[in-house]
């Protein structure tokens, strides 16, 4: 059994949750104590990014997978993650995902982005996202570029992006926040892209005073909605980076209890991924050994499957 670090040092080098000081009382606040609480939430997570914790592929994963869902539902399909964990996981390498989980292919893309944007990289961006392209699109590498270089507060240079991509093509609002990610990342030097912005899409950041509108890219609001989004999507991410740190330790500690040859490569997989099939396609072990191992980890609480089928199953932290 291969030997794996433990899930955290002897205590956490980072807080699951935002301090209580820092957060907005209300939505009715000015843009610059929206902007002040953006950041403090940003340096909140900055300290779980830069811990590299042997889980934060699987918190990536799942983060991407609740995006895609959130796409879905802007793109007006009705698919949830599920739905869409299934799309790409029970299809064969190299078959047609559909468009479902196509969206999941183009967050979890986002995420493990790392080098420039490029139109190529735009494109098939746009194409897994089902966004035409055109010369109206041919533009935003370039609105990236200005907002990584620009000098204003971060989250205010996102909302310029937002809302020139938004101009350009106010179709591609999906697109427009998941590239803001990515400039989000290489602004504050992280290794990969965090999705902070798409799950909140649909969550109070964006509501009017009042709760009977949406603030949309543009409008005068809007940037202060941008802040307001990145504390409500930073609290997310670091409540699911507790839960899996949690279920990563469980994984962690009885892993040098299993005697399955060739455990080892599928412990990574569920530390570095959403979830995994139970065939464990790509490894060495046989579907009797693979089912046997599943059937170990759920014993020991360190797995939950998370079809709820019988058959087809898939498992993850």
């Amino acid at each position: 059994m291969d030997s794996f670090a433990p899930s955290t040092p002897n205590g956490l080098a980072w807080s699951p949750r935002v301090p209580g000081w820092a957060l907005p009382r209300g939505r009715d606040i000015n843009e610059t104590d929206a902007a002040f609480a953006a950041g403090i939430a940003l340096k909140s997570l900055d300290d779980l990014i830069r811990a590299e914790l042997p889980w934060l592929g699987c918190w990536h994963d799942r983060l991407a997978l609740k995006s895609a869902a959130v796409a879905a539902k802007m793109l007006g399909r009705s698919e949830e993650e599920g739905t869409i964990r299934d799309a790409v996981l029970l299809t064969v390498a190299g078959d047609d995902s559909g468009p479902a989980g196509k969206l999941f292919l183009a967050t979890r893309m986002l995420t493990r982005q790392s080098g420039t944007i490029t139109t190529p990289f735009v494109k098939e961006l746009c194409a897994l996202l089902g966004i035409s392209w055109d010369d109206a699109l041919a533009s935003v590498p370039d609105l990236v570029d200005t907002a990584t270089q620009s000098g204003r507060a971060v989250p205010l240079a996102l909302a310029d992006l937002i809302s020139g991509i938004a101009t350009a093509r106010p179709d591609a609002e999906v697109l427009a926040l998941g590239l803001a990610e990515a400039v989000l990342a290489h602004k504050l030097n992280w290794p990969k892209s965090v999705p902070l912005l798409l799950p909140e899409r649909y969550g109070p950041a964006f509501r009017t005073i009042g709760g009977r509108g949406r603030v949309r890219p543009g409008e005068p609001a809007y940037p202060k909605a941008i802040c307001l989004a990145l504390v409500d999507g930073v609290n997310g991410a670091l409540r699911s980076a507790a839960e899996i740190d949690r279920r990563a330790a469980r994984l962690l500690s009885v892993a040098p209890k299993l005697r399955t040859k060739g455990s080892g490569p599928v412990i990574k997989r569920l530390l570095t991924e959403d979830a995994v099939p139970a065939s464990v396609p790509g490894s060495n072990l046989s579907r009797w050994a693979a089912n046997r191992l599943f059937e170990r980890l759920e014993g020991f609480e360190a797995v939950r499957e998370l079809s709820g089928r019988s058959s087809f199953r898939i498992f993850g932290l």
